[in-house]
């Protein structure tokens, strides 16, 4: 990564584990596409829920060259992301799939539907 991993808290304390296990997965993302540029991560949580911990949001933002990929852990059901590793292991999981998706369309790889025949008239 050309760029250090960038990890903000917002309405919640900094905690090093979670920092450090964000930088971890995001180090991560490499093995499926290399030339990544830059990593931002953003965990939140909801001021109502300061004081009482979760639900979680995680965003990931990673640059490519030439693009840009987003994943938020925003879209899981309620009480699931109680614990701030589920909702990061979520939000990089489907960066990870992004990043594969992206790697196959930069190499090529993408399948493409043939159209069948049309019958002679």
């Amino acid at each position: 990564m050309l760029l250090p991993v960038q990890v903000t808290f917002r309405h919640m304390d900094p905690s090093p584990a979670v920092e450090a296990r964000a930088r971890e997965l995001a180090d991560r993302l490499e093995r499926f596409y290399d030339p990544i540029t830059s990593c931002r991560v953003v965990l939140d949580t909801p001021p109502a829920h300061r004081h009482k911990g979760g639900p979680f949001s995680v965003r990931v933002k990673v640059t490519v060259p030439g693009d840009e990929l987003f994943s938020t852990s925003d879209n899981e059901p309620e009480g699931r992301h109680t614990d701030a590793y589920v909702a990061l292991n979520d939000a990089f999981d489907d960066m990870r799939r992004q990043l594969e998706d992206y790697a196959r369309k930069q190499r090529g790889d993408v399948k493409r539907h043939s159209v069948p025949p049309s019958p002679a008239t």
